[in-house]
């Protein structure tokens, strides 16, 4: 929604100063510069990028647009799953919770946590190395360069995709020149006419670079270092998760765990000490 309303703004500010000095919005539409810039860009950005990133650039959009996935609430939600494994496999044992790893979908457990349990890459990514240590990991030095090693990786194509976007934004204006060129080129054709008919000529090819300016620094690059930082924002669900194993593998008790992991978030979503306690302390018994 903020994405919307920034754009909202460079169009309102940009055409509304330039209608503001006397100018008429007629000589800017020029659908044909677009087409060659936007067309262009969109080919340029297949040529460039591998077939994951262009699966992916429709999802990394949306994830730019919707902004983070998670809030204060899905943390507290987090935390309060990590204690309950935890205290179960404190208790009865890291068997205790096999039955619940092997078949997440079908734990009663899990479905008391209803955003974790929808979220399949995160449910996939806890169960794993919960699997790890039932199969006796107990290292948490071996199990944390693992996990970063896995992290990683999907930063790593995370990252692809806002290159992509970053990549395709700072080739417009370039493109913008090459329409501009164009331009000129068809007004070279037309020398002999009179000079009305050359200026409007010649003001429709300088659209070309107005446009590919445009939209490079008022939408497409705006739009990647959007995309980087929700990428960045979501990326603290897995970092919060890591924190908690990494914890209890080391020995530590359900409530120091979480805290752990309750450490690392954001401060606009980390839920409060006594809040954590609350929430833990609601639980129904395992």
């Amino acid at each position: 929604m903020l994405v919307i309303v920034g754009w909202v703004i460079v169009m309102v500010c940009v055409i509304g100063g330039y209608m503001a000095m006397g100018g008429k919005l007629g000589p800017l539409w020029q659908p044909f510069e677009l087409v060659i810039i936007g067309g262009a860009g969109v080919g340029a950005f297949i040529v460039a990028n591998p077939k994951f990133v262009l699966a992916k650039a429709g999802y990394a959009f949306k994830a730019s647009m919707r902004g983070p996935k998670y809030n204060k609430e899905d943390y507290l939600e987090l935390l309060s799953l990590m204690y309950a494994v935890f205290k179960l496999a404190k208790t009865k044992g890291m068997l205790a919770i096999e039955s619940h790893i092997e078949r997440p979908e079908e734990s009663d457990l899990f479905k008391a946590f209803p955003k974790f349990s929808s979220d399949h890459h995160a449910l996939e990514f806890f169960c794993d190395y919960l699997r790890m240590m039932t199969l006796g990991t107990e290292n948490a030095h071996e199990l944390a360069d693992l996990i970063d090693e896995e992290l990683e990786t999907h930063h790593a194509e995370e990252a692809q995709l806002v290159t992509a976007y970053q990549t395709m934004g700072d080739g417009f204006p370039a493109l913008g020149i090459v329409a501009a060129v164009l331009g000129v080129i068809k007004t070279m054709s037309s020398i002999t006419e009179p000079p009305e008919v050359l200026g409007k000529l010649i003001g429709g090819a300088l659209v070309g670079t107005f446009l590919g300016i445009f939209l490079a620094y008022g939408f497409v690059s705006p739009l990647a270092v959007n995309m980087n930082n929700v990428f960045e924002a979501d990326s603290k669900y897995m970092t919060c998760i890591k924190a908690g194993l990494l914890a209890h593998v080391a020995g530590y008790a359900p409530a120091v765990s979480i805290e752990f992991a309750r450490k690392v978030l954001m401060s606009k979503d980390r839920p409060s000490f006594f809040e954590v306690e609350e929430a833990v302390a609601a639980l129904p018994n395992i």
